[in-house]
């Protein structure tokens, strides 16, 4: 352990002091095991390895705490919400630990300016906040147990941003959704991708949304997935009085 914390503390150089003073002041407490923290925002792009030639980065600590996250969510909902059954728990979980609430979490904590890493923090993708919100909950649960995890998730997640009504009309799927309502009303559907480079640097793809074959929206984005789920929301709120007739 003492050489992985060399290794670790080393790559952070004079920046210790500060990177403490900040975590200590995001977490409230002042931390004990300090080598999880280091490694919960120590980016691959480091290329740090222990002595057997494992990789240290924030990633299996993101691993942990995506499962800590879900099972005190999952124990705060079954608690608050008596009625709901299993399918309704499952889906008013995936609203709260979705992807895009995740990166707003980690935002909100400035959790990118803790990142060790050797690519310019201006070239990470919208996902590196959501990462670090959850390595920073993994390294909380190994370091301080349960406890203490649970009390920062209440904190951070559950008081001020889950509202049980607020999030049963929350939508974290516009293509589910659509595709959803289309089945249920006998609608025919037609996601048409395909590659659109244009004169941009990165790869782009555009989609063309067809409901009983005619076209309702269009799409562009850097993946498949984004242009289907940007055209799907287009089209929802362009059936929305239909959709929300049917649900």
């Amino acid at each position: 352990m003492s050489f992985i914390r060399n290794i670790l503390k080393n790559s952070r150089s004079t920046k210790d002091g500060n990177f403490f003073l900040l975590l200590n002041d995001i977490l409230g407490y002042k931390v004990k095991n300090d080598t999880l923290y280091i490694k919960a925002f120590t980016h691959r792009s480091m290329n740090i390895k222990d002595q057997k030639g494992n990789a240290i980065n924030y990633e299996r600590l993101e691993f942990v705490g995506d499962a800590m996250l879900s099972a005190v969510i999952a124990a705060y909902l079954f608690e608050e919400v008596p009625h709901g059954d299993e399918g309704y728990l499952t889906k008013m979980r995936s609203k709260i630990v979705s992807r895009e609430h995740l990166n707003e979490l980690g935002k909100e904590l400035d959790l990118i300016a803790l990142v060790e890493s050797k690519i310019p923090k201006h070239n990470f993708g919208n996902n590196i906040h959501g990462n670090l919100f959850e390595a920073l909950i993994g390294a909380i649960y190994l370091d301080k147990g349960y406890t203490y995890c649970e009390a920062f998730i209440n904190k951070r997640v559950i008081e001020p941003h889950v509202d049980i009504e607020t999030l049963e009309g929350r939508v974290i799927s516009y293509k589910s959704l659509l595709i959803e309502w289309c089945q249920k009303e006998k609608k025919t559907f037609d996601y048409n991708v395909y590659e659109d480079t244009g004169n941009d640097n990165l790869k782009h793809f555009s989609v063309k949304l067809s409901i009983n074959d005619k076209i309702i929206s269009k799409a562009r984005a850097t993946s498949k997935k984004k242009a289907e789920e940007k055209a799907s929301k287009r089209a929802f709120f362009a059936f929305q009085n239909e959709i929300s007739r049917a649900f």
